[in-house]
């Protein structure tokens, strides 16, 4: 090429999630079936009614329009009902925005919040697309340090003394990507606080919280929220439409005001067929959503119980209902190493622990999302067998 490329782009490490599956494609015909363990996507479809509804939708003209920005009136009206009943949240709809997954949400925050040279304060181990995006835009990830014995839950002492001038904001996954770990309702009111205290955010990514049982925080009670909350949700996983990318941005209404320009200029709206599956989720499919929380929630004591039997070398650090965060018994080696040979050699897909945040190559994360019930004792004996 005879240009140049952006320099805090060309920093930014590749997705691992395609790296490791390039390890799969290089595998010998005689190599074991592969079990993945490697993307948290669910491995049910959406339910029979919802696909229904969908096919009634897709002969009309307007299905294949946009939408105002923000998303449709009706929509929002139905994420306001749906946050009632699970936050029992004081909401508006003018405090949500319909983006283009999780991510877009994340990308929106993060813009509005944030200039080049700005810090935002992330708590290890970290979903690796943060650091990926806040490194191409030149804002600088500082790190709360991963505590084993705690399971990578937050300590607010920690990230009170990474606060500088620079500080916009206090980025949390609850639960956790990579470590399952689910932020109690009381530590979350007190890092609100935290962040309310130094006029800072606090960006709360809760792609999974539909798999937490019960209310999973009581921050959508507060009169004033959304003063220092600006929350990161996806529904993907949720009704299993992770290819609709059916994501939100939840804020003061100031805040969306702000995020709407640059959703124009980006995606300009969340397609229409995924607002119209959105709303009918929101408004029909809770029972569905409770009885998958609670599949997964088998899935995981099932295997958290296969994978704590004496003699396995591999000794889990935390987990919850999508994920377990692993220490793996070689040392001196790192995550991607240890990753790589258990595709090649024993058909595990496995992410490395480096990708989730620096200082982490003795740890691998473990999806539940591909495994069912029936591969699991198979999955734990190769783990047994690889060490």
């Amino acid at each position: 090429m005879r240009f140049s490329l952006n320099e805090h782009v060309r920093g930014v490490h590749a997705p691992p999630i395609g790296e490791v599956r390039s390890w799969a494609a290089q595998r010998s015909a005689d190599a074991p079936a592969l079990i993945d363990l490697c993307q948290a996507v669910p491995d049910y479809g959406p339910p029979a009614d919802l696909l229904a509804h969908l096919r009634t939708q897709i002969d009309d003209p307007a299905t294949c329009r946009y939408t105002p920005d923000e998303g449709l009136p009706e929509v929002r009206e139905a994420v306001c009902g749906r946050y009632r009943r699970r936050y029992n949240a004081k909401v508006a709809p003018d405090q949500f925005c319909l983006t283009v997954g999780a991510s877009a949400a994340f990308w929106l925050a993060m813009l509005v919040l944030c200039q080049a040279g700005d810090e935002v304060i992330l708590q290890l181990p970290c979903y690796f697309d943060h650091p990926m995006a806040l490194g191409g835009l030149g804002i600088r990830p500082v790190y709360a340090p991963f505590v084993e014995k705690e399971r990578g839950l937050p300590n607010p002492a920690a990230i009170a003394k990474l606060i500088t001038p620079r500080t916009r904001a206090i980025l949390l996954v609850s639960p956790s990507n990579p470590a399952g770990t689910v932020i109690p309702p009381d530590l979350l009111r007190e890092l609100y606080f935290l962040a309310r205290q130094h006029r800072i955010a606090l960006v709360l990514d809760e792609t999974y919280s539909d798999f937490v049982e019960g209310m999973p925080h009581d921050l959508f009670t507060l009169e004033e929220w959304h003063s220092s909350l600006v929350q990161v949700m996806s529904f993907g996983k949720s009704y299993a439409l992770t290819g609709y990318r059916a994501g939100l941005l939840a804020a003061a209404p100031a805040f969306i005001e702000q995020a709407l320009k640059l959703q124009d200029t980006m995606t300009v709206c969340q397609p229409r067929i995924t607002q119209l599956a959105l709303q009918y989720g929101l408004e029909r499919l809770d029972d569905w959503v409770a009885a998958n929380r609670l599949m997964m929630s088998l899935r995981h004591n099932l295997f958290v119980n296969e994978f704590t039997l004496p003699g396995n070398r591999f000794r889990l650090v935390a987990s919850g209902s999508f994920f377990a965060w692993v220490r793996h018994p070689f040392v001196g080696r790192s995550g991607r190493e240890v990753a790589r040979r258990l595709a090649m050699e024993a058909g595990l897909l496995t992410l490395p622990g480096e990708v989730f945040g620096p200082g982490l190559e003795g740890y691998l994360r473990l999806a539940f999302g591909n495994i069912r019930d029936k591969a699991i004792p198979e999955a734990v004996y190769r783990f047994r067998q690889s060490a």
